[in-house]
């Protein structure tokens, strides 16, 4: 594969994984890496990635879950491409397909439910909110284009099993609307987690775990994540989920 001056090249050791990214767009950060530990895939056969961007927790998950197939959205053209490039290069073609298609119209191509995981990171910011980037994959990526988080929720419950689980990271000022779609919409909290950069600083986001077809159930409020210990050191949690040590 023909190296491009537009893209770096970059290492998941962890999870034996070389990624290709735009140099100026949109690069991953830690939350997609959060969301794949707080997962905790193993028997999973069947899951569904809304918004894959690159295709980072796909390609994770593939390699977590060995004999699970991994179906990724992504509304993006350049990053469909990049993400199938990155599949390609991991040699996990046979297991991962990368669609070129909006949440909201992914039930062309997907039953109901027809699978035991659905994840997503997907934009943090309403539309009209916030600085909105010039760049348009950064653009896509950050605010809500077309599919907002009614909308991602509703896709993922179409998708999952009664049996199968929901698992999302979302920007932590979203909460409140977050748990009030999934009473909406007849979801169930199963886990949720916050995640400080600092002990002392307020979260940045969240970890949540739903699930549909599902009554009294005991929300798990989870003790939370810490990213670093002070400006410099990544927590042993962090080292253990980048690091697998």
């Amino acid at each position: 594969m023909q190296e491009r001056p537009d893209l770096t090249r970059d290492e998941l050791k962890r999870f034996d994984l070389t990624l290709l990214q735009p140099k100026q767009g949109y690069r991953f950060s830690l939350d997609p890496l959060l969301l794949c530990d707080f997962c905790a895939v193993s028997q999973e056969t069947s899951i569904v990635d809304l918004g894959t961007g690159c295709g980072v927790m796909a390609l994770i998950l593939a390699r977590m879950a060995a004999d699970a197939h991994v179906t990724a959205f992504e509304q993006d053209a350049a990053a469909v491409e990049l993400a199938r490039q990155n599949t390609l290069l991991n040699g996990l073609d046979g297991q991962v397909v990368v669609l070129h298609e909006d949440v909201l119209h992914l039930r062309r191509h997907l039953a109901v439910s027809c699978c035991d995981l659905v994840v997503s990171n997907p934009p943090y910011h309403k539309q009209g909110r916030g600085r909105l980037n010039p760049h348009a994959g950064k653009l896509a990526a950050r605010h809500e284009t077309t599919a907002g988080l009614a909308d991602f929720l509703a896709a993922a419950k179409y998708l999952v099993k009664p049996s199968g689980r929901i698992c999302m990271v979302h920007h932590a000022d979203r909460l409140p609307e977050l748990l009030a779609e999934a009473v909406a919409q007849k979801l169930a909290v199963l886990r949720l987690r916050m995640v400080h950069g600092l002990p002392d600083a307020p979260a940045k986001v969240f970890l949540v775990e739903l699930a549909k077809g599902r009554n009294n159930v005991n929300l798990q409020i989870m003790p939370p994540l810490l990213v670093r210990n002070d400006a410099e050191n990544y927590t042993d949690e962090l080292n253990r989920i980048l690091l697998g040590k």
